[in-house]
């Protein structure tokens, strides 16, 4: 069930009066009413193709062409006969994802504008990390999101559905065949709640270890707080990370600033962190955003450090990211300074002694990085017509 939200979304009639920086030329829609096969488990090819009468090794042979070699058509499928070929492609596509555009940050992260068949958006950012030597994935799971963060330039969208496990696992597939790089790690912190898409998230989840051959440990999935669906999550038994939107240390600024805490507040969440922990013991990240005066002071660092003293955590700090201004219910929050992020880094790791790490900036330039994700592109910036 969806969670109940006390602080409703924006309106119909506020986002229609949003209107991106840069209007990007959508390509044709790419609706063929055939279905995907991006999406479908080996085990699941392998009883299609059996029940069309074609034998199991063909299923995997299709199966590798689709999530290893991230092929893009059936014609590439270079050891499956012309007209096997042709036969797929008069039942099947591939996909239904189309790269309508990608804009390239200075810092080099790259953000895909992703059309779907129905003709909503989606964004997915690629970025690069020198010290680790390796490129990352952020997906999206849903088109807009309901969770209404005021701090988070997708709540302002409010939620127009959720991404089929297919959608999520294509965006994966189609940024690792146009970039040809090879896609290391892969985190759900792109636009949407993922937990509130949970059937569809952890299919994709599986097809990404099982199909796509990511490590799981490689794979981070972040949540506002779903408690119901935190629980769930700790009974699949998958070796990921979860990383909690915490934001506040404490019930009046979390509810300020995060609604959904008002369904369930920290003596709920707590808990189920708790709980998540005994099942899993796999260390959890606390993300919270340093907004200037609202929580960034160093008597909220105590407080959170109390709050969260005994889970096994690291806390990752995120210098807030402006959001556009014309974007419905925008706010006018400011960055903490420098010196406010370290005194409250400080604090954590010397009284508490947690890991604390400051988020690497990317893709700030083009509204690429935490929280800026609404489907604009700035118009001062080079699109890349696909």
């Amino acid at each position: 069930m969806p969670p109940t939200l006390l602080s409703p979304p924006a309106t119909s009639e506020e986002i229609a009066d949003y209107t991106p920086m840069t209007q990007v030329t959508l390509p044709p829609l790419k609706n063929s009413g055939l279905a995907p096969l991006i999406g479908k488990t080996q085990a699941e090819l392998v009883d299609l193709f059996i029940e069309m009468g074609h034998p199991r090794f063909r299923a995997e042979q299709v199966h590798h062409w689709l999530y290893v070699k991230c092929v893009q058509s059936f014609d590439e499928m270079l050891n499956l006969s012309k007209g096997f070929r042709q036969h797929l492609a008069e039942r099947f596509q591939i996909g239904t994802l189309q790269i309508a555009s990608k804009q390239i940050s200075e810092d080099g992260t790259v953000k895909y504008l992703f059309q779907c068949a129905d003709g909503n958006v989606i964004e997915s950012v690629l970025m690069y990390f020198e010290e680790r030597g390796s490129y990352a994935l952020c997906v999206s799971t849903q088109v807009g999101c309901a969770i209404n963060c005021s701090f988070c330039a997708t709540g302002k969208m409010g939620l127009k559905r959720h991404l089929s496990a297919s959608e999520i696992v294509e965006q994966y597939v189609q940024v690792q065949a146009d970039s040809g790089k090879e896609i290391r790690n892969v985190v759900y912190m792109g636009q949407g709640e993922p937990l509130h898409n949970y059937e569809n998230t952890v299919k994709s989840l599986r097809i990404l270890n099982e199909s796509c051959e990511v490590g799981m440990r490689r794979i981070t999935v972040s949540t506002s707080g779903l408690v119901d669906h935190i629980d769930k999550l700790a009974e699949e038994e998958m070796p990921l990370t979860l990383a909690l939107s915490l934001h506040a240390p404490n019930n009046e600024i979390r509810s300020r600033i995060m609604p959904i805490n008002k369904r369930w507040p920290l003596e709920t969440l707590i808990p189920s962190l708790e709980r998540y922990l005994a099942s899993t013991n796999r260390r959890l990240t606390m993300e919270y955003i340093m907004i200037d005066g609202i929580n960034d002071q160093p008597e909220h660092a105590h407080q959170l450090g109390q709050l969260i003293q005994h889970l096994k955590c690291n806390i990752n700090l995120i210098p807030y990211n402006p959001i556009a201004k014309d974007l419905p219910r925008a706010v006018d929050y400011k960055r903490s300074s420098n010196q406010a992020i370290r005194t409250f880094m400080m604090i954590l790791l010397d009284r508490y002694h947690k890991k604390v790490t400051v988020r690497l900036e990317r893709g700030v330039d083009i509204d690429a990085a935490c929280g800026q994700l609404a489907n604009r592109f700035q118009a001062d910036k080079e699109v890349l017509p696909v």
